[in-house]
């Protein structure tokens, strides 16, 4: 087969491994992180978790991708891609081992999540960067295979951090302090092994006389990029009606992430071990219902329309989440894990296909940008709503019925637009 000869011909070459080494070994550690914050913020002993903490962590491990994410070209094209992983990696490693100390010594929150903070926002430059990097290490033949191969084998990294975190959690083996510790370890390995890159490999090149615009000056164009982003995005009806939707679901599924979050440290165990023991079963449904969507969508997308199947997850959302959450059992919410993150996954793949499909080239990096920032913020978003409206045992009615109504109106929505122009959505193609 073509890709599997793609892939053998990108693993010899000596470059190519050394960057996905350092793609991994970041991602485990970042995986590793996020499950010792999520940790240490809802299932310490010592600490009285609430919704309002919960959505500080949340905003914590998100907002850096939003605020700082549009922004990390302007420096990344200033500096050398090499260094940034370097310098980067050992920097993380060195915050990780403060937001280590601080758990142990129980200072106030509020110093912890700047800690915190800081270890999330360097992430967002070398995410970047490894993106940016990528053709300077590959043939552009086999550039396609390796953005493949890279963001997948970099995203089962982190799952495995996350795992790797949660086993030494629930082995009584370390505390939250050591699982950071551990994270540090792996951001330290990384920057070891991009040790051995050449400095100049990655770029970005600086060809004699060409004037860079200034950071300041770099920052105002950017902002002016994305403003000029939602004027042509509000210009082509299907991707904006398609971002749309995903923001809503987006919104949905993070107040339900919240709920979740304290159901399993209140109301479906006795102590913080089960509860994070029923949060990784959840988080592991939640990612087959992921690698559901991957698999059936492309199918889906082409006979319905993305549209149409965006409709569709939103629309048994709205059935399923009342359906199934209303119990507040275990068993009926692994069930809506499964089918949310079928359906969130589905609609982000479908909202992808229509922002490339119908979205100018010259337009699509600024758009893209503003889909990554709308996309976490409804997230954070959502979670600063659960904190208003959550008891601590995350039994909440009125939470439930308000994602059903937010989902069907979103099914509501598309399937007007849908009638609109009822032909034109089935005939296209997309892949």
């Amino acid at each position: 087969m073509p890709v599997v000869r793609d892939l053998r011909v990108l693993l010899r070459l000596r470059d190519f491994r050394n960057l996905l080494a350092v793609r991994l070994l970041s991602q485990a550690a970042d995986g590793v992180y996020q499950v010792a914050l999520a940790t240490y913020v809802v299932f310490s002993p010592e600490k009285q978790a609430s919704p309002a903490a919960i959505a500080s962590a949340m905003a914590v491990l998100l907002l850096p991708y939003s605020v700082i994410g549009p922004f990390a070209g302007v420096l990344l094209d200033r500096w050398h891609r090499r260094q940034v992983f370097l310098y980067g990696n050992l920097l993380r490693a060195f915050l990780a081992c403060v937001t280590g100390m601080l758990i142990v010594a129980h200072v106030p929150d509020w110093l912890f999540y700047a800690s915190a903070l800081s270890v999330t926002a360097v992430n967002r430059f070398v995410l970047a960067g490894l993106a940016a990097s990528l053709p300077r290490v590959v043939d552009p033949a086999l550039l396609v295979t390796a953005n493949a191969l890279s963001p997948t084998a970099g995203t089962l990294a982190a799952v495995a951090g996350g795992g790797l975190a949660f086993l030494v959690r629930l082995l009584g083996s370390g505390s939250n302090a050591v699982v950071v510790l551990l994270g540090a370890a792996l951001y330290l390995g990384a920057a070891l092994v991009a040790l051995r890159l050449a400095v100049d490999l990655l770029g970005p090149d600086h060809p004699p006389g060409r004037v860079h615009p200034s950071p300041l000056e770099g920052i105002a164009l950017t902002a002016r990029g994305m403003v000029e982003g939602l004027r042509h995005l509000a210009e082509r009806r299907e991707a904006a009606l398609a971002l749309t939707a995903m923001t809503l679901m987006r919104f949905c599924y993070g107040a339900l992430t919240v709920m979740l979050l304290m159901l399993c440290r209140y109301s479906w165990s006795d102590n913080e071990s089960d509860g994070l023991a029923l949060l990784g079963i959840a988080v592991g449904v939640s990612g087959a219902g992921f690698f559901a969507a991957a698999v059936i969508t492309p199918w889906l997308v082409t006979r319905l329309g993305p549209a149409a199947w965006i409709g569709c997850c939103a629309a048994g959302s709205a059935v399923l989440v009342p359906a199934l959450g209303l119990f507040f059992a275990p068993g009926p919410m692994l069930v809506a894990a499964f089918v949310l993150g079928l359906a969130t996954q589905g609609a982000k793949i479908s909202t992808d296909t229509v922002v490339q499909s119908r979205v100018d080239d010259d337009f699509r990096g600024r758009v893209f940008s503003v889909y990554d920032v709308l996309f976490n913020v409804a997230f954070v978003g959502a979670a600063a709503v659960s904190a208003l409206m959550l008891p601590v045992d995350g039994r909440s009615v009125a939470l439930i019925i308000g994602v059903a109504l937010i989902y069907g109106g979103t099914a509501a929505l598309l399937r007007r637009q849908g009638q609109s122009s009822p032909r034109e959505g089935r005939r296209r193609r997309f892949t």
